[in-house]
């Protein structure tokens, strides 16, 4: 009985023993490629000739620019745009641009209102409140602005321009209005496109109104005669 006792006593010592070990070796690595990758500094100097192993220069087998691979989408990223920005001096994919429709084809009260608050804040400042040009930087002319910038609801080319040509101007820019891409999400920049189309198409029905009431009355006139 005693021995039983002092075996299990002994026993029990080991294992807790055992258990307090905390083991510092990692053992055998199956992928130690993958286990151990090369670290870069996001800002730091990316030259591949200073890059070299045991078994000589690796420069040619290297390259690295911190841009992401071409085609892929940001986290949290919707609604590609599949046209991409002109070089300098060429204008193909600004007309290319016309022919992509924007994805959201209805705002609800909600959206609606926030697209209106988004444009305030990021166009109004330029194009006005009331989208005719006469915001705050031109201010009938008495603002910081030289030339009155774009009125969106009276201009014969940006009136009717198609709503993915207005994606890619505010996306990456046109003339003395820079990129808007870091201020808006692709989602909250169709919004934005949709409640300006919308403001446009709006000027537009009303102003058809009037005419064809007085078209109306004038034949009417004239039948009664």
């Amino acid at each position: 009985m005693k021995k039983l006792l002092v075996f299990t006593f002994l026993s029990a010592g080991v294992a807790l023993v055992s258990c307090n070990d905390v083991r510092r070796e990692q053992g055998r690595i199956y992928m130690p490629d993958m286990a151990y990758s090369r670290a870069f500094e996001t800002y730091a100097e990316r030259d591949s000739a200073k890059f070299t192993t045991d078994a000589g220069d690796i420069s040619d087998k290297i390259f690295y620019n911190n841009q992401p691979v071409e085609g892929t989408i940001a986290r949290g990223e919707e609604m590609p745009f599949p046209v991409a920005k002109d070089k300098v001096g060429d204008t193909a994919n600004y007309a290319a641009s016309k022919l992509v429709p924007n994805p959201i084809t209805m705002l609800n009260t909600t959206d609606s209102t926030e697209a209106a608050r988004l444009y305030l804040v990021n166009c109004g400042i330029c194009h006005g409140p009331d989208m005719d040009g006469n915001g705050p930087l031109w201010k009938d002319g008495n603002g910081p602005f030289p030339s009155k910038p774009k009125d969106l609801l009276g201009d014969p080319i940006v009136s009717v321009m198609p709503e993915g040509q207005i994606f890619y101007s505010v996306t990456y820019g046109k003339n003395l209005m820079g990129s808007y891409a870091s201020q808006l999400s692709r989602h909250q920049r169709w919004m934005v496109v949709h409640y300006i189309k919308t403001m446009q198409l709006a000027k537009k029905a009303s102003a058809a109104t009037p005419a064809k009431s007085d078209s109306t009355a004038a034949k009417g006139g004239a039948v009664k005669k």
